[in-house]
């Protein structure tokens, strides 16, 4: 456990940012993104060479990162870059993840019938 001088909390390893919510969170919560010709594409074993970017693996993360036009300011790029490669990525991940954000927003908007 490594602790910050004139800190008070103490935390584990390095901290990542979610371009999408902007939260603070472990690389291992976090799907590491990098640029390839031009697309952005997952990099799931975090091998991939360049500038990565980091993201909550949730379509509402990815959703708030187009929104926010985040992809280009944190790849230092110039224009829009395409995302199929992320989006396809994350809808399998969510179909397959039974605590996925998706299923927790559908859950709660079903109302109790009694």
């Amino acid at each position: 456990m490594v602790q910050r001088r004139g800190s008070d909390s103490a935390h584990i390893g390095p901290v990542r940012t979610c371009i999408g919510c902007r939260a603070r969170a472990l690389p291992s919560e976090l799907l590491r993104v990098v640029v390839v010709a031009g697309t952005v594409v997952p990099d799931t074993r975090r091998r991939l060479p360049g500038r990565g970017a980091w993201l909550h693996p949730s379509p509402d993360c990815l959703h708030a990162a187009e929104k926010r036009r985040a992809f280009p300011r944190a790849f230092r790029v110039q224009g829009p870059l395409d995302v199929g490669d992320v989006r396809g990525h994350l809808e399998r991940h969510v179909k397959t993840e039974p605590g996925s954000s998706r299923i927790r927003q559908e859950a709660r908007k079903q109302v109790d019938p009694s």
